[in-house]
């Protein structure tokens, strides 16, 4: 399999990534390491984070979700994985504690069956040609033990803003994003049983929407969430 075709190649943005996606997303009012943290707040909804979890950041880029993985998951062991040899280097300078990152060809998960709690991954799927979904969920289930969580984070093609970012994003522009609908399908034929699909951001970070930040725990269910994503379980 070729990265080169089958995937979006990250080397070339892999050592200033931070700030092109800040630059992307100024819009929203956030900067890039709250996105990266506020998905791990929503495994916490889910996951005793004071247990020893082995967890996969599947597409890990440069290592920024596993910095809040540490964070929030002390006990954790972490493991990323990634096509793009240079953002796993700059992941690799994060001196992560009990972390390991690795490049890998995209298309094998090099790890036993049945070895992981949690396989995490976040804005990667719609970066890899849609017809490869199938073979690479059918590997994220093997890898899983039993029992075990997916928890999948993707933009959500039904929000404008969300369309105007990507459109406008550098290292977005062959991205293809995934509707809700097709990605409850792909999980369900994988096998995986799949428990939620919620909503999130429905407001700009700027301090003047921060008085309605509280309501969007209760509008999970709403579609229009400028991003969502599903957990499955093994």
């Amino acid at each position: 399999m070729s990265k080169q075709r089958d995937f979006d190649n990250f080397d070339e943005f892999a050592e200033d990534y931070r700030a092109t996606h800040n630059k992307a997303i100024a819009l929203s009012g956030a900067d890039s390491d709250f996105f990266s943290e506020y998905k791990i707040i929503e495994l916490k909804k889910f996951e005793d984070a004071s247990k020893p979890y082995s967890i996969l950041d599947f597409g890990c880029g440069d290592g920024n979700s596993s910095v809040y993985l540490r964070k929030h998951f002390p006990n954790a062991t972490i493991v990323g994985i990634d096509v793009s040899e240079e953002s796993i280097r700059q992941a690799q300078k994060k001196n992560i504690s009990n972390a390991n990152f690795l490049a890998f060809d995209g298309a094998k998960i090099p790890f036993k069956e049945n070895e992981f709690d949690i396989v995490f991954t976040s804005m990667v799927f719609h970066h890899i040609e849609h017809q490869l979904h199938a073979a690479i969920l059918l590997e994220i289930k093997r890898i899983l033990k039993q029992g075990g969580r997916f928890y999948n984070f993707e933009h959500n093609p039904n929000n404008p803003l969300t369309r105007k970012v990507v459109n406008e994003c550098e290292f977005d522009k062959d991205a293809i994003l995934l509707s809700p609908s097709y990605h409850k399908s792909i999980i369900i034929k994988s096998g995986l049983k799949l428990n939620k699909l919620n909503y999130t951001i429905f407001f700009p970070r700027h301090k003047i929407f921060k008085i309605f930040h509280f309501t969007e725990k209760l509008l999970s269910w709403l579609p229009i969430g400028a991003q969502y994503y599903v957990r499955a379980v093994k």
